[in-house]
């Protein structure tokens, strides 16, 4: 009977997993009335059924102690005791630390474990998400954990992320109404003068729909025994760790995303305005006219909010530059406070993610509000973007996140007077 019974259990487990992919496929994980209530009836039996099995493997763990009594077998493994299971608004899901979480749910995934510690039934998750079959579902990590992992990702001062214009939502894909008419254009919203009694010029406002897809960026964490059994490291690598490596790979796409199943960087857009190097300018060198002409090619609206991006490479040639007898840039209190600093009064962030002297994208002048992004507002309320599951054949951690993000122009702007067109990302071509 116990055997019919784990196999009934794992053939709930594989239909209830079916009723939610068939959602996530027709109807963006959103059950049906139809399937809600064949999802609700499966859990009443899966919750019955684990019952009855763990009544009879207490059955027969008394059987086996009557034999040893009379010395007729070796003892039987001593089950796996009973925690204390806190309260459902625990924001730790009664775990102690990350790592504490990380192997129970390790434990929960081994091949043959019935006793699954309880602190990871009690874990709140929607009534569309199946988290008891820990190897294919997963387990919902705990909220103090997931806040911790999210902050980590999205509230670094200083880069990208934390400065583009992003918003959440609940769907896996958002349009966005893009308006890049200008006030002198042909189109779009246009003021005129009218003399008395005559008609008014019509106008009207010109925008193009484009849709933004949130993409699914994880983080893959192979954790070796000798690992999980040391929790400090092991809570140190599941949140650090993590909220570095997706902070890093977003903060790139932002920049070089190609666009088909990540985001489109401003680098690989069209919106992209790149400045020629100088008339016989030497390989891998800054000149003022560089900074010069960067500058004026951005739009004028965006220079109050501007941001130059580079590479520590670059600052030999900046700290050499003069125009007249000003130099180009400027470490904050002198060089005692470099680097960083400013370069025509506009802050610059070093970073690894520009490339080094002499490329293309060694030096950029960026408004990061001329990038739209959107993130599922799930991964923070609900939890279903950030999760924890196990391989059967090797323990391992995964994160997963939704995102999505481009530049808001499409190319450009034409300005009014001159040749020269702006926008809201500036860089250098190569020099060679």
């Amino acid at each position: 009977m116990l055997k019919k019974l784990s196999a009934r259990l794992a053939q709930i487990q594989a239909e209830a997993k079916k009723i939610v992919e068939t959602a996530d496929t027709e109807n963006e994980g959103v059950l049906s009335e139809e399937q809600q209530a064949e999802f609700d009836t499966l859990m009443a039996e899966h919750e019955k059924t684990t019952i009855a099995i763990g009544q009879r493997e207490k059955l027969e763990e008394m059987e086996a102690s009557n034999i040893e009594g009379q010395g007729r077998r070796s003892k039987p493994e001593k089950p796996v005791s009973h925690v204390e299971v806190k309260d459902n608004i625990d924001p730790q899901g009664g775990f102690e630390d990350m790592a504490e979480f990380g192997a129970a749910v390790q434990q929960a995934c081994q091949k043959g474990v019935n006793a699954i510690d309880e602190r990871l039934q009690v874990q709140a998750a929607p009534s569309n998400f199946h988290r008891e079959s820990g190897s294919n579902d997963g387990y919902e990590v705990p909220p103090a954990y997931r806040a911790e992992i999210w902050k980590l990702v999205f509230e670094d001062d200083g880069d990208l992320l934390s400065m583009i214009n992003s918003e959440p939502t609940n769907s896996n894909s958002v349009e966005m109404l893009a308006d890049e008419t200008t006030p002198w254009g042909a189109t779009g919203i246009q003021a005129n003068w009218a003399a008395e009694g005559i008609q008014l010029t019509p106008s009207r406002l010109e925008t193009k729909a484009r849709t933004v897809k949130l993409n699914k960026l994880h983080c893959y964490v192979l954790a070796t025994e000798e690992l999980l059994e040391d929790g400090p490291r092991l809570a140190n690598r599941l949140t650090a760790g993590a909220g570095e490596a997706l902070r890093w790979k977003i903060n790139d796409s932002i920049m070089y995303g190609a666009g088909a199943g990540q985001m489109l960087g401003y680098f690989t857009s069209g919106a992209l305005v790149s400045v020629a190097k100088e008339s016989g300018q030497s390989a891998d060198t800054l000149v003022a006219q560089n900074i010069l002409k960067m500058f004026s090619r951005m739009l004028s609206g965006s220079i109050s909010n501007a941001r130059w991006i580079g590479n520590s490479d670059v600052i030999p040639q900046l700290a050499s530059l003069v125009i007249g007898n000003q130099p180009v840039w400027l470490p904050p209190n002198g060089l005692a406070g470099a680097p960083g600093g400013f370069l025509m009064g506009i802050p610059l962030r070093l970073t690894e993610h520009a490339k080094t002297l002499g490329d293309k994208g060694d030096l950029q002048l960026i408004d990061p509000r001329g990038y739209y992004a959107a993130t599922k507002r799930a991964g923070i309320k609900m939890s279903t973007s950030i999760h924890l599951f196990f391989d059967y054949d090797i323990q391992a951690f995964k994160w997963t996140i939704r995102i999505g993000g481009q530049p808001f122009l499409s190319a450009p702007v034409s300005p009014k007077n001159g040749s020269n067109t702006k926008s809201h990302f500036v860089t250098l071509d190569e020099r060679a």
